[in-house]
């Protein structure tokens, strides 16, 4: 995707000192830090350092980031690395996307009240999925998911809901088998919608009986029991807005997926159209017409404003796991996920063998000119279990050249490793099975260890449901 000629940081630079003189004593701290975060990101003002190519010597200065989580453009490496620690955490089954949303009039008080609402969210959407799927009745499994927080709409406003990626399945309440749902269907949407109404609303008056709520401005009188008890009436008999998605294909689609909810902010510098004569102009999807994109124009004192509506409180964890996906058991709770989920597609147990191909390293990048490559990543080889035993000293490259790379000679592959000149070429790396043919396996010097050094820019692992492979960038000394 091409660099975008407008960023929001363009608006608090043009505008933000505007604001904070017009609006300077509504604007927490957090605000007033995001702000500055955004207007001196990647500037001088938080010092850079200077990349020089290998090769042909061309010299860049990037300037450091300020790696603020409301920043627009601060967010691509760690969604990255979330992603890429999460590949290793998927199952081989049906994913559902769930979404949990809270009613006008609750919105309204989760602004006044962020911390204590927003965990309120969290709390009563992970115990509603967790009680649903436990009962015989529907799932009768231990599930495991996580939960994104997001709090606006497509046109800034504040609008709070949550984000459950859910595996289709869980762990029997023994932990001696693993129980699948239905295809293609989780769990009722309505009975989610009634329960998680219910404990978000018995959450929200514990909270306000032991004092935890502040109301200003026009919901003041709430501060009166009566009044909240009255305010809150029409909500208890509301339909809640719970709904599911459809599955999706597979692990592959899931990880793909995962990026467009994690780490994103209120609005991406791609949507900004415009900046002129104080009014800022962007796209956004009107949901409730057919998903029209559509233009909205606003000034820039209210684009400030609603930006600024998103602004989470320090330290509030946006991200959280449950079941058995829950940080104290995942490992050992995971493998046993995979173990009966295995036995239940394939009708017997894995047996161990198997070998992961898994990578470490620095991140990949390129020369400003000339292409070449900056860093390189080590590919090591772990013990896994499967079904078919795999011999470490089994395997074939396939090899292709490296795209924005030299073809490499066809000479190349017959001469002797001392005569070879400096090459670079990406192969797909393959573990075969002891029972799998493998004609075209090279020789393997039993004297040197297995795996040899390689270098791999990125990898993609097939985990226990089938062969480990890995692309792999093979340099010839």
């Amino acid at each position: 995707m091409d660099r975008p000629k407008l960023e929001v940081a363009d608006v608090f630079r043009r505008y933000g000192a505007a604001y904070r003189e017009k609006h300077g004593a509504s604007l927490s701290t957090a605000q007033r830090r995001v702000m500055t975060a955004i207007e001196v990101c990647r500037t001088a003002a938080l010092g850079g350092h200077v990349e020089q190519c290998d090769e042909c010597g061309h010299q860049r200065i990037s300037y450091c980031s300020c790696r603020n989580r409301h920043c627009p453009k601060c967010q691509s490496l760690a969604r990255a690395e979330w992603i890429q620690n999460r590949q290793a955490e998927l199952l081989d089954c049906e994913y559902f996307h769930v979404v949990f949303t809270v009613p006008e009039e609750i919105a309204a008080i989760a602004y006044q009240n962020k911390e204590v609402l927003y965990g309120i969210l969290f709390r009563a959407a992970a115990e509603t999925l967790r009680t649903i799927a436990a009962d015989p009745k529907h799932l009768g499994a231990e599930i495991g998911f996580f939960a994104v927080l997001h709090t606006w709409g497509q046109n800034l406003l504040h609008h709070p809901h949550l984000h459950c990626l859910v595996p289709g399945g869980g762990l029997s309440p023994d932990g001696s088998r693993w129980i699948a749902c239905r295809p293609g269907f989780f769990l009722p949407v309505r009975v989610l919608s009634r329960l998680f109404c219910r404990l978000f609303l018995e959450y929200l008056a514990q909270a306000f009986d032991s004092g935890q709520l502040r109301f200003f401005t026009s919901l003041e009188r709430l501060r009166d029991c009566r009044e909240f008890t009255r305010y809150l009436a029409p909500v208890r008999k509301a339909e809640w807005v719970v709904y599911a998605k459809p599955p999706f294909a597979g692990p592959k689609q899931v990880v793909d997926y995962l990026g467009r909810y994690t780490h994103r902010v209120a609005i991406s510098n791609h949507r900004l159209l415009d900046i002129e004569a104080g009014q800022i102009r962007f796209q956004w999807k009107d949901y409730r017409d057919r998903n029209q994109q559509k233009t909205m124009t606003l000034s820039a004192q209210e684009f400030i404003r609603r930006f600024l509506l998103h602004t989470l409180p320090d330290r509030f964890q946006r991200i959280r796991y449950y079941g058995f996906l829950g940080n104290r058991y995942r490992q050992e709770k995971l493998a046993r996920c995979r173990h009966w989920a295995w036995r239940l597609r394939w009708g017997h147990l894995p047996s161990p063998g198997h070998r992961r191909i898994t990578a470490t390293g620095m991140k990949n990048s390129r020369g400003h000119l000339c292409g070449s490559a900056q860093s390189a990543i080590t590919v090591t080889c772990s013990p896994l279990r499967c079904c078919r035993p795999t011999n470490p000293r089994r395997f074939r490259i396939h090899h292709e050249p490296h795209r924005h790379r030299h073809p490499i000679p066809a000479s190349a592959s017959a001469a002797s490793p001392a005569a070879r000149e400096p090459l670079s070429r990406r192969a797909r790396i393959v573990l075969l099975p002891d029972r799998s043919p493998c004609p075209a396996s090279p020789p393997i010097d039993r004297n040197h260890p297995w795996p040899p050094p390689q270098t791999a820019p990125w990898l993609s692992s097939g985990g226990p449901f089938g062969f480990a492979r890995a692309f792999a960038t093979i340099q010839y000394p």
